[in-house]
C-alpha cells in the first residue's frame, strides 16, 4: 500500500509518496496552476498520481493556525478534500501542518539551496513532512499497541 501526501495552497499542491512500507516519504512534484480557483486539472493529476503509485489514501495538510484556531484557509482545505475524496473515491485525511513550511525552509538551508531558489522545492518538501509525520504516527500508534 501506498499513501499521498499533499500540501495544498492557493496556486500550488506539493506532491508526495510514501514507500510501500509505509516508512518513508519522497517528495513527486509540484502541481501548479494559474487560477486558485481552477482546480479541475489539479484534480485531474492527483488522480493520474493515485493510479500511476497505487495509492490507497491521501494525506492533505491541515493548515491550523498556531493557536489552533480554524480560518478561511482550512475552510478551504475542507472543500478540496471533499473534491478529492469524490474524484478519486480515496479517504482524504486531514494532517496538522503547522511549521511545515518552515521546516522546509530550514531542510534546504541545511542542504545549500540558494535562497531564490527555495521557492521551487518548498511545497513538495513540505508534502514531504506532512506524509512523514502521518508515516510517524502510524508506527508510533502499532509500538504503543505492542505490533512490530
Amino acid at each position: 500500500m501506498r499513501i499521498l501526501g499533499l500540501d495544498y495552497g492557493s496556486k500550488t499542491v506539493g506532491v508526495a509518496v510514501s514507500d510501500e512500507l509505509l516508512i518513508t516519504a519522497q517528495g513527486v512534484e509540484i502541481i501548479r496552476r494559474k487560477s486558485p480557483g481552477k482546480l479541475r486539472q489539479t484534480l485531474a493529476r492527483i488522480e493520474e498520481l493515485v493510479g500511476t503509485y497505487g495509492a490507497e489514501r491521501i494525506v492533505l495538510g491541515y493548515p491550523k493556525n498556531m493557536n489552533n484556531t480554524e480560518g478561511e484557509r482550512c475552510e478551504r482545505t475542507k472543500e478540496f478534500q471533499e473534491l478529492l475524496e469524490r474524484r478519486t473515491g480515496l479517504p482524504v485525511i486531514l494532517w496538522d501542518e503547522r511549521l511545515t513550511t518552515v521546516a522546509a525552509h530550514d531542510s534546504m538551508i541545511e542542504m545549500g539551496i540558494r535562497r531564490e531558489n527555495r521557492g521551487e522545492y518548498v511545497d513538495e518538501i513540505a508534502a514531504m513532512l506532512i506524509l512523514q509525520g502521518y508515516l510517524d504516527s502510524l508506527r508510533f500508534a502499532k509500538e504503543q499497541a505492542g505490533e512490530e
